[in-house]
């Protein structure tokens, strides 16, 4: 997915967070809320000062099996990191999820359920209204190489793009990063993306693959990552390794606004089409969104989300973790019956913002990304927590609701 990066000028800029897979992308066309969508307030810190309440018992919550035995392998994946990091949420503490971690390692699969009855309660963040859209893992047509028909560069991270950490400078900056490039001993933005398809970067050995179609490359760089099908019929994996630091700017919204997507067409399939019938206008649309990322080969089962370890299709979900404690189950009851069900914050997206905001993964295939293209689901979120969450925070003076 990509994350939305906001930057502004140098030392005002907003932070910059990727999806460390897809950065999670959010499938444009569907990645901006519509006007009656739930809009995250950014005056609220975190889930704590958005208000904790109880929610219904998990026992009443329908799980199936299917969904639940999912989210139990995920969460298991996910433990090492729940109980080493820090929670920037407010609502838990690492040596919180130990004892859950510990049963979850040696719940047997079948009675997934029992296990999320044992362990957790469940919470509302604010109102618990959500607006979830959905990112999945492109396959494009590429090679290792350069040859005829594979002409578009994927390229590595820059050596000479620099990252500011500018809460080194002030304590009212802590969290904000930049990023850019050092001329002349000063600090300015790096190139963005018309200056790079130019060919800026070209013949400094940071080629990494080239792929055959931009459109299609313009979509997995929003997605974050991808699998490039080589001319032999192997299969390469790519993921997200860097941003250029520039903002992002969703062809969807902009493409909308001006018009040039007729009702029904606002899906990542009717930009594709449109960007195709019109090249040169299309190629000139892409370039408005300056952010371009940078890719590095992945190995293994499947592409990293935000906790290092892989996201899983229809069990993965992208949200904001200063209001989901990464690695927690979360259970979405939408108007998308497909995308309603238990899920594992494991990514995290640069526009996905604010309490009961998510982006769902789908994995990869034609079916994965039909459900990414048009996902855009309303309803209620539920958080699941270790047991005693709520009563701590109530206890310990913290701003969670009481019943």
């Amino acid at each position: 997915m990509i994350r939305r990066h906001g930057v502004a000028a140098l030392i005002a800029a907003a932070a910059l967070s990727a999806c460390a897979t897809t950065p999670r992308g959010v499938v444009e066309g569907a990645e901006q809320p519509s006007p009656v969508a739930p809009k995250p307030a950014p005056a609220i810190a975190n889930a704590v000062a958005a208000g904790v309440s109880p929610g219904p018992s998990i026992t009443q919550l329908g799980l199936t099996s299917v969904r639940a035995e999912a989210a139990l392998s995920a969460f298991r994946v996910s433990c090492p990191a729940l109980v080493t990091r820090n929670d920037p949420s407010g609502l838990t503490r690492a040596e919180d999820w130990a004892a859950v971690c510990a049963a979850a390692s040696a719940w047997p699969n079948a009675d997934a359920i029992g296990f999320f009855a044992r362990h957790f309660e469940t919470a509302r963040i604010g109102d618990g209204r959500a607006f979830a859209t959905g990112y999945y893992e492109p396959e494009i047509l590429g090679s290792r190489t350069r040859q005829p028909g594979y002409e578009v560069p994927v390229y590595r991270l820059p050596s000479d793009m620099v990252e500011a950490d500018l809460g080194l400078f002030s304590d009212a900056l802590k969290g904000k990063r930049v990023r850019g490039r050092v001329d002349r001993g000063k600090l300015i933005p790096y190139h963005d993306r018309a200056a790079i398809e130019d060919g800026v970067l070209a013949g400094r050995g940071l080629e990494l693959a080239w792929v055959a179609d931009p459109v299609e490359f313009f979509f997995l760089q929003v997605q974050g990552s991808g699998r490039l099908r080589l001319p032999d019929g192997q299969v390469m994996r790519i993921g997200y390794d860097g941003q250029n630091g520039r903002d992002y700017s969703g062809i969807g919204k902009l493409m909308r606004e001006r018009g040039l997507l007729a009702p029904g067409q606002a899906s990542m399939q009717g930009i594709m089409a449109y960007l195709r019938a019109h090249p040169d206008e299309g190629r000139a649309i892409m370039r408005e969104n300056r952010s371009f990322v940078f890719f590095r080969e992945l190995n293994g089962s499947g592409p990293l989300g935000a906790l290092g370890v892989p996201v899983a299709g229809r069990s993965t979900v992208a949200a904001d973790p200063a209001f989901v404690p990464l690695g927690a189950p979360v259970l979405l009851t939408l108007d998308r019956p497909e995308a309603s069900g238990l899920w594992v914050a494991q990514d995290t997206g640069g526009a996905i913002k604010g309490a009961n905001r998510f982006d769902t993964f789908w994995g990869a295939g034609d079916e994965a990304r039909w459900i990414a293209g048009g996902m855009s689901g309303r309803g209620q979120a539920l958080l699941l927590l270790p047991l005693g969450t709520i009563a701590r925070l109530n206890g310990d003076g913290g701003t969670a609701a009481r019943p």
